[in-house]
């Protein structure tokens, strides 16, 4: 995904300031053992750019006076009720370094689980996305965990999904194996189940009685 910014020559708060009226948004390129970078990029084309998944987990080609780099989106302030970004950080990458990205989980083929088809579950996704580490080249736009074998009761942990080719998780994410998702039956389902299955046995106990009476 490519984004065009600006140069920018002024800093300070009222500078800021001025340039949000005017469309713009403040921020920064800082890594790779380079100085950091003072851009302004386009408000609007920066608010719809935000409302794409692939730009909060992709390499991007940034454009800063006709020279192209490679970075990533490391954060964003957004104003605590206009839809309006106040400032955004890039951070860049080399090719030959790793990095640390959090990369949204896609959860497919759950409609087509025994736990759902069968059992009646709810699928509860506990987590959407998982932290992992890899070259810049290697970087997933996103995850699949596929929920077809998921059953009753079971859950889905980090190490259960199989990861693209270079791609790793964080030691902390290895070490605790968080759960993902799970397939529980809701109580009150699981509860006229039980009051169905104990029903039967009820009969015959009343068919006694009434012979007992006769």
């Amino acid at each position: 995904m490519k984004i065009v910014a600006f140069e920018r020559s002024v800093q300070g708060t009222g500078a800021s300031r001025r340039l949000r009226n005017s469309g713009k948004t403040p921020g920064i390129i800082y890594g790779s053992k380079n100085k950091p970078e003072v851009i302004e990029l386009d408000h609007n084309a920066l608010f719809h750019a935000l409302r794409k998944e692939a730009f909060h987990s992709s390499i991007l080609d940034i454009e800063v006076g006709g020279k192209s780099q490679k970075v990533l989106l490391r954060d964003y302030q957004m104003h605590p009720f206009k839809p309006l970004v106040l400032h955004i950080d890039f951070q860049r990458v080399s090719a030959t370094e790793k990095i640390h990205m959090r990369i949204p989980l896609h959860f497919t083929h759950a409609e087509e689980s025994a736990a759902v088809k069968l059992g009646g579950a709810i699928i509860s996704h506990i987590a959407n996305d998982i932290e992992v580490t890899c070259l810049p080249a290697d970087l997933p736009e996103f995850i699949e965990v596929n929920l077809s074998k998921i059953e009753v009761g079971h859950s889905i942990h980090a190490k259960d999904v199989p990861l693209p080719k270079g791609v790793s998780l964080v030691l902390h994410v290895e070490q605790e194996n968080p759960v993902l998702v799970n397939a529980r039956v809701p109580t009150v389902k699981a509860e006229a189940v039980e009051t169905a299955v104990a029903a039967p046995a009820a009969a015959p106990d009343a068919a006694k009685e009434k012979d007992a009476k006769a």
